[in-house]
């Protein structure tokens, strides 16, 4: 993800910390924040709900009730209003400067688009949606990059229609960013062993312990006693990913976990994971971590 060069050329930097830029409309703003000096202990708070991306570099973060972690390209973090993060910055320089994009979501905005998926895209277990209220960090998805690229380009470009065209996005990225919150609940541990009345939790929690086993879209929807046709919808629709992207993306976060921590040969570990096919298995691990795992497994990065 990428603003153009002769953009961050013109800027002018006021500041080696946290310098900003700003792109409003009438109901949304976007600010890039570039960062050219090697800093901790940076402390910043939005009067909305933001949605934070990393464009270049890496922060060190640290946010309420969750442990530090690094903050990459290609991760987003989402805050609600007023929610402090405190920052280090561990690589920043004039040569490599950390950027991120902060972007600001109005909260009636929000509470619309959770009306609408109450009304017309109900939970399976009749719980509502509800609005992004906690923290939230997250690996973006195609979807999610693609939005957010379009609204960076949106925000930066001199269209009469500006404003509609990224409210139009706004509301569809909401949505995404919903069904990742949804996504983190049910797997979360919590809610998988708590609440077996969490159908999607319990199909999720199955899939992670029968890597090997019967995963088709059959075997899954009877396990949430459910319709096949209605299973695969519901899960896209909560879930923002099908049954078998879900499956695969388990499947190679179990595969990668294992080139780290055994020996095992590469047949062992895919086929361990469930995958029958290793030009399949090595497609999908690829798509994923953007390395083979041959290569990552002789250290080739």
């Amino acid at each position: 993800m990428h603003l153009s060069s002769s953009y961050f050329k013109n800027r002018k930097v006021e500041t080696l910390i946290e310098n900003q830029t700003s792109f409003t409309t009438a109901r949304s703003s976007m600010h890039i924040f570039e960062t050219q000096k090697v800093t901790e202990q940076v402390h910043l708070t939005f009067d909305n709900t933001v949605l934070a991306t990393m464009i270049a570099g890496k922060k060190h973060m640290y946010l309420k009730g969750m442990p530090s972690f690094d903050f990459l390209p290609g991760e987003s973090v989402v805050l609600p209003p007023q929610e402090l993060m405190c920052i280090d910055f561990p690589i920043a320089s004039r040569e490599r400067p950390t950027r991120c994009l902060a972007l600001e979501l109005e909260t009636a905005q929000i509470h619309k688009v959770v009306q609408y998926l109450n009304e017309y895209q109900p939970k399976v277990d009749h719980g509502d949606w509800s609005s992004l209220t906690a923290n939230l960090h997250f690996a973006h998805d195609e979807e999610v990059t693609n939005i957010i690229q379009r609204l960076m380009f949106l925000f930066t470009e001199d269209h009469s229609s500006k404003d509609f065209f990224i409210n139009n996005m706004l509301q569809e990225l909401i949505i995404r960013l919903l069904q990742h919150a949804s996504f983190k609940q049910y797997e979360s541990p919590h809610t998988a062993l708590q609440n077996s009345s969490q159908r999607f939790a319990y199909v999720m929690e199955y899939i992670k312990s029968h890597l090997d086993g019967d995963l088709s879209i059959e075997n899954l929807s009877n396990k949430a006693c459910m319709s096949t046709s209605h299973f695969y919808k519901a899960f896209k629709n909560e879930l923002g990913l099908t049954p078998t992207q879900y499956i695969n993306k388990v499947r190679i976060q179990a595969a990668r976990r294992m080139i780290d921590q055994t020996n095992l040969s590469l047949k062992e570990i895919f086929m361990a994971c469930g995958f029958n096919n290793r030009s399949y298995f090595n497609r999908q691990f690829k798509k994923f971590y953007n390395i083979s795992p041959g290569d990552l497994q002789t250290g080739l990065v």
